[in-house]
């Protein structure tokens, strides 16, 4: 895409919002039509499976992103520490998953940065091929994954992928490497979530306790106890505490 056509699409985006109006007079809107035809040539048929293949990448691309990056971890640790708190629906669940995401977009910002200096400039600059561009892509991601994978994970899919032992990261298939990130990223999740939790089990067990010896055994001590977590975790600035900790834990490898 040149600089002419970017600014074309900037200029649309602008009127659509109500910022140009008079640009509505200067742009014409395009007509789009979509349908199938029979392919001519063997070029026309394989620009069609590469519009297949892209659709497919697209409609996966929300599970790929998913996957292949810190939000596994944030939204579980989130999640684990409302439960924890035991407020059941606060934060919502829009809220806690927009903030997983806001922190994603944050501990990924290194890796997204290398991805547009290495991969998407030059090629918008038609200096590589799309080809190249897609294998400058996955390094850092690549590097990423690796960073926060564990070497029994990895050496679990492995062996079950039955192939030689590889001798260094780059003999590692990617295919190999995501469920080991995705496997290790879930166990570190939980490690935090336990650590999270203990606090507040020891104010259940505590509160329980005091109502069993104050002989009121049947008020429910979680509705007891949820003034004391609150407390507690506003006290010691439970959010700053948590987010500091995800982001340090991932900051290591940057």
């Amino acid at each position: 895409m040149n600089r002419n056509t970017a600014n074309k699409i900037m200029l649309l985006c602008l009127s659509l919002l109500g910022f140009i109006p008079q640009a509505h007079a200067a742009l014409s809107f395009p007509n789009i039509n979509i349908g199938m035809q029979t392919a001519q040539t063997p070029q026309d048929f394989s620009n069609g499976i590469q519009i297949l293949i892209w659709l497919t990448i697209l409609t996966l691309a929300p599970s790929i992103f998913i996957m292949t990056t810190a939000f596994v971890r944030i939204v579980i640790v989130l999640a684990i520490t409302r439960q924890a708190i035991g407020v059941g629906s606060l934060p919502p669940n829009q809220v806690l998953i927009s903030l997983a995401l806001i922190l994603t977009f944050f501990v990924m910002s290194p890796t997204l940065n290398k991805i547009n200096d290495t991969a998407i400039q030059p090629y918008m600059k038609n200096q590589i091929t799309q080809q190249a561009a897609l294998d400058k892509a996955l390094i850092p991601v690549r590097d990423f994954m690796f960073g926060q994978t564990d070497e029994k994970e990895l050496a679990l899919f492995v062996k079950m992928a039955k192939i030689d032992k590889p001798k260094n990261m780059d003999d590692v298939p990617t295919y190999v490497l995501i469920p080991s990130f995705i496997l290790s990223e879930l166990k570190t999740a939980f490690k935090i979530g336990f650590v999270i939790y203990l606090p507040f089990l020891v104010i259940d067990i505590v509160i329980s306790s005091v109502l069993v010896a104050m002989g009121m055994m049947f008020l429910p001590p979680t509705m007891i106890a949820l003034p004391f977590k609150l407390i507690m975790f506003v006290m010691i600035d439970g959010w700053y505490l948590i987010v500091k900790s995800l982001v340090e834990g991932f900051a290591v490898i940057h």
